[in-house]
């Protein structure tokens, strides 16, 4: 695995042996990426969650663009010390924060985000859990986006979010959701 573009591109990272962690393949994250700046315009200065953050490949792909502040948040021991290893090597500590959690159970972040990028195990349950977490009030800014990698299931887009986009790579689609104006606002 690699980084695709920006500062740390071509930059390699580490991925756990096994099937634990799935981590997104290069082609598929390229295109992911590829959509979010054709609508976002660019990373600069964006502040980023990377739920179910295995590797921290999409997290660290969106620092190396030029997010301001990623928190990657991953409750597999292994992927977390991959993760914390991931990081280090790409001297990225001063713009991260590892949460050793389950994503159904963290806090709010301290200020709204307005990128997050989610993939969670297939066929778990977990993006629909996630994506209703994050749609509460306080996790978004207004007009945030949200990335969720899926397999074979279906989610519900709760009503403060809308569906923008979808597209396939390979087994994996991607779907490209957007907060509406009232997103960070305390409910």
């Amino acid at each position: 695995m690699r980084i695709i573009a920006g500062i740390w591109r071509g930059r390699p990272i580490e991925a756990p042996p096994g099937r634990e962690t799935r981590p997104t393949s290069d082609r598929a994250r390229e295109g992911q990426f590829s959509m979010l700046n054709s609508r976002l315009g660019g990373f600069e200065d964006l502040q980023v969650a990377d739920l179910f953050a295995g590797t921290g490949a999409l997290g660290l792909e969106a620092l190396s663009r030029g997010a301001a502040f990623c928190t990657f948040v991953e409750k597999e021991r292994a992927a977390l010390d991959i993760l914390r290893r991931n990081i280090a090597r790409l001297d990225a500590g001063e713009r991260a924060d590892v949460r050793a959690q389950s994503v159904e159970h963290v806090l709010p972040p301290p200020r709204p985000l307005d990128l997050v990028l989610m993939d969670p195990p297939y066929r778990t349950g977990l993006a629909q859990a996630a994506l209703d977490r994050i749609a509460a009030p306080g996790w978004l800014a207004a007009g945030a986006w949200i990335s969720v990698e899926l397999s074979g299931e279906d989610i519900a887009v709760p009503d403060s979010l809308s569906l923008e986009a979808e597209r396939r790579f390979g087994k994996a689609r991607i779907l490209l959701l957007r907060a509406g104006p009232g997103a960070a606002q305390p409910g």
